[in-house]
């Protein structure tokens, strides 16, 4: 199901996670959301797009489908960080998200 048109106009313009933050009127602390701005966003689309089919019909209840996921996504980071989330493939695929160790490689074993 498509936003409905005017709500998608008004949320064209907005960039940062601070826009939408502001635009669904969702209380904030900047600093969590200076550290975690983008895992906050990433989330956010990863929640409205996995319920897409659940999304209602009107200009009003859409917007307050999306601020229940703009919520969601900004509380999960509140409480956890990004390598627990696992938001972006890099903490995902990364060793320690399995309990492993990073590995070092020195300089001179890249070129060898």
């Amino acid at each position: 199901m498509d936003i409905h048109q005017s709500l998608a106009e008004e949320l064209s313009p907005l960039i940062s996670a601070e826009d939408f933050l502001d635009f669904f009127a969702v209380a904030y602390d900047q600093k969590v959301v200076e550290v975690k701005r983008l895992h906050i966003l990433q989330r956010f689309h990863d929640y409205v797009r996995r319920h897409t089919g659940d999304m209602p019909t009107s200009a009003a209840e859409q917007h307050t489908w999306l601020r229940q996921w703009l919520v969601q996504a900004y509380e999960n980071f509140v409480v956890s960080d990004a390598l627990t989330e696992k938001v972006f493939r890099v903490f995902r695929d990364s060793p320690r998200a399995e309990g492993g160790t990073s590995t070092f490689t020195p300089i001179e074993e890249i070129f060898k």
